[in-house]
């Protein structure tokens, strides 16, 4: 059984920061792709930013600049710091990733629960 729970979601003022921290835990073998999705009320899930293993990142237009993906591997961490924040980033926070368990298995997605960021203006 393999589980990722996100921290660190709030409630800010336009303009502030937070850091948003999923951690993987069970039976892992290793981590691929690792991603951060929201979901505002009233819309569908977006992809907001995603790392490789390797450390290569992608981020969709709207928070390019603002948000940054990073990775711990030995750890099975992802984070997402997000700076100046908008209104507009209001949403419940996903983490997802695919997570091999075995050396012969392939990759599977997995979910967290979310984290809720609020911004205010």
């Amino acid at each position: 059984q393999v589980q990722l729970m996100e921290s660190g979601g709030g409630s800010v003022q336009a303009g502030g920061s937070l850091r948003l921290s999923c951690a993987a835990s069970g039976s892992i073998f290793s981590l691929g792709v690792m991603n951060w999705y929201r979901q505002a009320p009233g819309k569908q899930r977006e992809l907001v930013a995603t790392i490789t293993s390797g450390g290569t990142v992608t981020y969709t237009d709207s928070v390019k600049g603002r948000f940054t993906i990073s990775r711990d591997n030995a750890n099975y961490t992802v984070w997402l710091q997000m700076n100046s924040l908008k209104p507009e980033d209001t949403a419940v926070y996903y983490c997802n990733a695919g997570v091999r368990s075995t050396p012969l298995t392939a990759y599977l997605p997995r979910w967290g629960k979310g984290t809720l960021v609020t911004v205010s203006s």
